[in-house]
């Protein structure tokens, strides 16, 4: 499995059969869908997101909540932090491929 920083560069998906680095229209479309086997688009093989990297992508998804706890020690106004919701999710949205880690097998791994 390949970590997803190497010193100050993201690095993006790779599949673990081929090594076939994914763009990041690649990943956000198989990681989008129901389904938990994603194929690559070179070699064909299944690939299945690792327990590791559906750990780190939750926390990345808390962001999401973050406005919420700048209110309980700050006084903004609610319009201020309901604008800043849509910028955190745009900022998830652009971070999440680089997050996703790939296995050739699915492993279910409790927390």
């Amino acid at each position: 499995m390949e970590s997803v920083f190497r010193g100050e560069r993201y690095i993006m998906t790779t599949c673990q059969n081929c090594n076939e680095k994914w763009n990041w229209k690649q990943t956000m479309k198989n990681t989008t869908t129901l389904n938990p086997a994603m194929t690559c688009p070179k070699c064909g093989e299944k690939q299945y997101q690792t327990q590791k990297s559906k750990k780190r992508i939750s926390f990345l998804t808390m962001i999401i909540l973050l406005p919420l706890l700048i209110q309980i020690f700050f006084d903004i106004p609610a319009i201020i932090l309901l604008s800043l919701l849509p910028f955190f999710t745009v900022i998830i949205f652009l971070l999440y491929p680089f997050f996703v880690e790939l296995s050739n097998r699915q492993r279910y791994i409790g927390w």
